[in-house]
């Protein structure tokens, strides 16, 4: 229900936005607007505000919407209101109207921001985990527990941060020039190559082919809480007992317990503990539990996690006004050029059509984010105004974008596009439409299926 209500949401303020910005244009330049639609399809609502002439509908599939105006195109127009409509006006007021709708997302992403900014952003210092050997990050001398101050003279604050950075000059195949520091606060420079990354790549985690991992602050074997009558209280362990090892194999991490007991259904383990300095030994046998068709070993314990280390490593990224604005704005071009980008490569072919997403993967994320709270939720509409501003403004005949090559050939030869080349377009953009939609559903349904 919370995945269903976001989406809706979503869905609902995005349309709302992208129309009105065709409503407030089309009126500025005295057009009249004679309905107002969130919605596809059949009309389930509609409502008309004292003797306005525009119908505000909410129509039965909810993917998007659209302002109908008054159109020599589209049906006969009455003399007396012939000045009033679309076709009439000059190209350029055309022109200004059909490209206020994605303006109008760019710039609703611009005020999300600024919010978040100003409110403050939740995030995770960039301070680097482990790096494994024959990565470009090793390549580059990185170290775990250094912290990334810029990335080409771009200051990063968080990891979100860095990843995005790092994924614009991925796409670019540019060299990243890194400013680290160490626990010392020394500082060093480093240059971590990009061109050893394929296409391929950014189908999955590209930021695990460089090498580069979040450093997580480590989880030692000390008992945090117990299932009560589970096999580890029977057995007489208790809370903040350390293990030290199992079946003679010493344990650091609570993960080197959790793997040894997993590897170890129904079978007797002898373990010693550290238990307010002094050592003893217990005798268990883990449960027997079936897990995707294999049989693993469960106790009935979990982890101590302390906190206050988890809480150390993160941050809150958060502006004053007026620098809040700018980087709404610096924000928002970035992320429009990075999604500019990942088409482009997609439709030459060097990034896989498996990161079109549709409206499944969508309505998911924007449960995921609602969830995680508001901050979360307001950064998922930033991102898709972006992306729904961004599709609406590429020359595909049916979106704005096509329309404004359209008048962009009317302006330049002086004369409307003939008819024939706008059916022969309107084909085309169908055509298009489908292909993308039916890649973005299989890829929704694969994610669901597959994993």
């Amino acid at each position: 229900m919370t995945t269903l209500l976001a989406f809706i949401v979503a869905i609902a303020v995005l349309v709302v936005f992208h129309e009105l910005g065709h409503f407030l244009v089309a009126r500025l330049f005295d057009v009249k607007v004679m309905r107002f639609s969130v919605g596809f399809g059949k009309v389930i609502y509609s409502k008309r505000f004292g003797n306005g002439e525009t119908e505000w509908v909410i129509s039965a599939i909810p993917l998007g919407g659209y302002v109908k105006m008054l159109d020599e195109n589209e049906g006969d127009v009455p003399p007396n209101e012939l000045r009033r409509a679309f076709n009439r006006k000059p190209v350029l007021q055309r022109m200004a109207i059909v490209v206020a709708g994605p303006l109008s997302n760019l710039a609703l992403a611009v005020v999300f921001y600024f919010a978040l900014f100003v409110y403050g952003v939740p995030g995770v210092k960039p301070v680097l985990g482990e790096v494994a050997a024959n990565t470009p990050a090793a390549s580059a001398g990185l170290h775990q527990r250094e912290t990334i101050v810029s990335i080409n003279g771009h200051s990063v604050p968080s990891w979100q941060e860095v990843r995005w950075l790092l994924l614009d000059l991925v796409l670019q195949q540019q060299v990243a020039n890194l400013e680290v520091k160490n626990d010392q606060g020394e500082k060093f420079f480093r240059q971590l190559q990009m061109s050893g990354l394929s296409a391929s790549d950014l189908d999955g985690d590209f930021m695990h082919k460089l090498g580069l991992h979040p450093f997580q602050p480590p989880v030692y074997a000390v008992i945090g809480k117990l299932i009560e009558g589970g096999v580890a209280q029977r057995a007489g362990l208790q809370v903040n007992d350390r293990v030290l090892s199992a079946n003679g194999q010493e344990l650091a991490l609570w993960s080197d317990w959790v793997n040894i007991v997993r590897a170890n259904p129904g079978k007797p383990m002898e373990i010693e503990i550290e238990r307010a300095g002094a050592r003893m030994k217990l005798s268990l046998i883990p449960e027997v539990f079936e897990e995707s068709g294999e049989k693993i070993g469960r106790v009935g314990a979990a982890a101590f996690i302390d906190r206050a280390v988890f809480e150390a490593m993160l941050v809150e990224v958060s502006y004053p006004p007026v620098a809040a604005a700018r980087e709404a704005l610096r924000k928002t071009w970035e992320t429009a050029i990075v999604s500019l980008k990942m088409m482009g490569k997609m439709v030459m072919g060097e990034v896989s059509m498996k990161n079109l997403s549709g409206p499944i993967t969508i309505a998911d994320y924007a449960g995921q984010s609602a969830q995680m709270g508001l901050g979360a939720y307001i950064g998922f509409l930033a991102l898709i105004s972006i992306s729904l501003g961004i599709l609406n403004l590429l020359p595909i005949p049916l979106l704005d974008g096509g329309h404004l090559l359209y008048y962009a050939v009317e302006f330049l030869k002086g004369s409307p596009v003939p008819d024939s080349l706008w059916e022969a377009g309107q084909k085309v953009g169908i055509a298009l439409l489908v292909t993308m939609m039916a890649f973005a559903l299989y890829n929704d349904i694969s994610r669901l299926i597959l994993g």
